[in-house]
């Protein structure tokens, strides 16, 4: 059936607003136009007509209703400028981490071994490798169907990355000396699940997301440990945290002796990196 793109926004909108707040569903309408139709924002102001909706776009909504998030339905998300296959096997990559890779960016220069703990869809280590072209840049993971992403994704986009299958919570870990360690580990508790919405808690890979309420600091235990082992000396350690425990890993990372640890606040001004310098 014949529709104006405003009018087909609408409705649009109006289906979606029983699952998502106003905005979001707004911004995911936009989403799915530009992805099916073709169609940018400011298309809407015309009164072009879509004469046929495409059975797929029906079919994205309909699996947007159902709370399944719109990078899992398209197969892609942006990040740090260029798009990245996604899938259930790995965490939809987040505009938080995105600073993370500027902050690294910004702080060094010149020939750099670096390794990705936690690779998920190796958007860290990609874009560094892709934005970096001095750097050596090693990603790690423990899911054998995360690291087929990452590596598609490194052939996609012409990134040269090494990839190693491993956990990260291993007493050690199969590489070398390195200057920059960095992950965006788990770090969601078990108790936060109450507070998440649907999209992600029942969509997104646990894996990658949560860490047991008595164990808050699971992940950044193993991490400063193996910026003990590979870090070189005066190499850097730089992880994503949760927002609640800013300080506490900032704590950790004194008490095994990294220095000059700082925190970093995200641009919604919540505590986001914490990174130091081995000794």
């Amino acid at each position: 059936m014949a529709a104006t793109l405003k009018a087909l926004h609408s409705q649009y909108k109006a289906e979606l607003s029983g699952t998502y707040p106003a905005e979001e569903a707004e911004s995911l309408v936009y989403w799915l136009m530009e992805a099916y139709l073709g169609v940018k924002k400011r298309d809407l102001l015309s009164q072009k007509v879509v004469e046929s909706i495409p059975s797929a776009m029906e079919q994205a909504l309909e699996k947007l209703k159902s709370g399944l998030p719109i990078q899992y339905i398209l197969g892609k998300a942006p990040f740090y400028g260029r798009e990245f296959l996604v899938s259930p096997e790995v965490l939809i990559p987040r505009q938080e981490t995105e600073e993370l890779v500027h902050l690294i960016l910004k702080n060094h220069s010149g020939k750099k071994q670096v390794l990705d703990l936690g690779t998920g869809s190796g958007c860290i280590a990609i874009s560094l490798a892709l934005e970096w072209n001095e750097a050596s840049v090693t990603a790690l993971d423990i899911s054998g169907e995360a690291l087929a992403i990452a590596q598609k994704n490194a052939s996609d986009l012409g990134a040269t990355v090494d990839f190693v299958k491993a956990d990260m919570l291993s007493d050690s870990l199969p590489v070398g000396e390195v200057d920059i360690l960095v992950s965006n580990p788990p770090y969601v508790t078990e108790q936060e699940k109450t507070f998440m919405r649907p999209n992600v808690l029942e969509h997104e890979p646990h894996l990658a997301l949560f860490v047991p309420d008595t164990d808050p600091l699971l992940y950044y235990k193993s991490l400063v440990r193996h910026a003990g082992s590979h870090l070189v000396k005066g190499g850097f350690l730089y992880v994503e945290v949760n927002e609640k425990f800013g300080p506490e890993v900032a704590s950790l990372m004194e008490a095994n002796d990294l220095k000059e640890v700082r925190v970093y606040r995200d641009l919604q001004g919540k505590d986001r990196i914490v990174w130091g310098r081995g000794s």
